[in-house]
């Protein structure tokens, strides 16, 4: 009788090839005989392998679909699946569920040899003065990280002739083992051993690298600091990361800025805030103040009549725009500085100025 391969996967006769992988690995975690010793598992693994092997593979999936049958009655079996290969005691830590089913969506039994694999991204935490994120600036870091070997150039080994053609694999980086199952002549196709999947492999190795073709190093690296940097700024200097397998793309550096805290200044956004005394006399009266910038003295002219606590903007002395052209600005609140001790003219003077007020004793209670 045919068995209906979609009521034993649980999917739906329009499934995708997503849904019957995700309803194989939830079935196949359940049933694989490494991790369930009840007493059928091995040959409901078995079923569910099958009925993955035959509705993962477009072809036989149509035939399938046309006349309701198992391919295996077709004469067919189940070429390039070994399933018995899936029931073996790997063990519950080896046994990977993603490189079974791989192996039936993979097309062709050989693979392409596996490439060296990129470097990694570093990352750095840097800090930086207000000054500097005002201006910009060239820092110079430390970064510990994995260099190419300057002795083998990457490759790995002592000389270019010490790296062979693979001779268990014929270069390919892959192994096709044929094998007589239950289910008939089955083959699987395994990435070499000897090779690691690269197709070649080194008699000698790099004595300065021990054939890895990388080695940790100490480098300095200048970062150029952008003006407008800012808390959180996320500089990426490409190739200066980690270097890549065997001659491969080194990964990036990813730099991000930290703000010092300021003696003076403090920061919000691209504007800055200071807090300056200004004596009575100037407040009532008027005048100008030397006020500190980020680019050094400046003068700020203070109306009469100002109140304390007052905010007087300074356009254009804050923080250049990090993206796009344009600066922000410097923001000064004023307290009004009251001096502790008077002259006794200064004090008949204030009295006199206090009645002329219409405020008697405004000064008397302050001094």
């Amino acid at each position: 009788m045919a068995k209906d391969y979609y009521r034993i996967l649980g999917v739906e006769k329009n499934a995708t090839k997503e849904e019957i992988k995700k309803a194989y690995k939830n079935l196949a975690k359940k049933y694989h005989p490494d991790l369930n010793k009840g007493e059928g598992s091995a040959e409901k693994f078995k079923e569910i392998s099958e009925a993955a092997a035959v509705l993962a593979d477009d072809e036989k999936r149509s035939q399938y679909d046309r006349h309701g049958t198992t391919a295996d009655q077709f004469g067919q079996g189940f070429q390039g699946f070994d399933f018995s290969d899936f029931m073996s005691d790997t063990g519950n830590a080896g046994f990977d569920f993603d490189s079974i089913f791989e192996s039936f969506f993979g097309g062709s039994p050989f693979r392409s040899r596996r490439g060296a694999s990129r470097g990694s991204d570093l990352g750095y935490d840097l800090e930086i003065t207000l000054e500097e994120a005002a201006k910009g600036a060239v820092k110079e870091i430390v970064v510990p990280r994995l260099e190419q070997c300057a002795k083998c150039h990457g490759s790995g080994a002592e000389n270019d002739s010490d790296i062979v053609n693979c001779p268990d694999c014929n270069g390919s980086g892959m192994q096709r083992r044929t094998q007589r199952t239950p289910f008939g002549m089955l083959a699987t196709t395994t990435t070499c051993r000897k090779c690691h999947g690269q197709g070649n492999y080194i008699k000698n190795p790099c004595s300065d690298c021990n054939g890895k073709g990388i080695v940790r190093k100490t480098r300095k690296i200048e970062i150029k600091i952008p003006a407008g940097a800012e808390e959180g700024t996320n500089l990426r200097i490409k190739g200066e990361g980690e270097a890549g397998e065997k001659g491969a793309e080194t990964g990036d550096l990813y730099v991000i800025t930290h703000m010092k805290e300021h003696d003076v200044f403090e920061r919000h956004g691209d504007d800055i805030y200071i807090k300056i005394d200004i004596p009575f006399s100037i407040a009532a009266l008027g005048g100008e103040v030397e006020v500190p910038t980020l680019g050094g003295k400046a003068k700020l002219k203070i109306p009469a009549g100002t109140q304390p606590n007052t905010i007087f903007r300074m356009k254009g002395k804050g923080i250049p725009y990090l993206h796009g052209h344009g600066q922000g600005n410097e923001n000064v609140e004023v307290a009004i500085e009251v001096p502790k001790k008077l002259t006794k003219k200064q004090k008949e003077l204030l009295e006199e100025f206090d009645k002329e007020s219409g405020k008697k004793g405004f000064f008397g209670k302050i001094f």
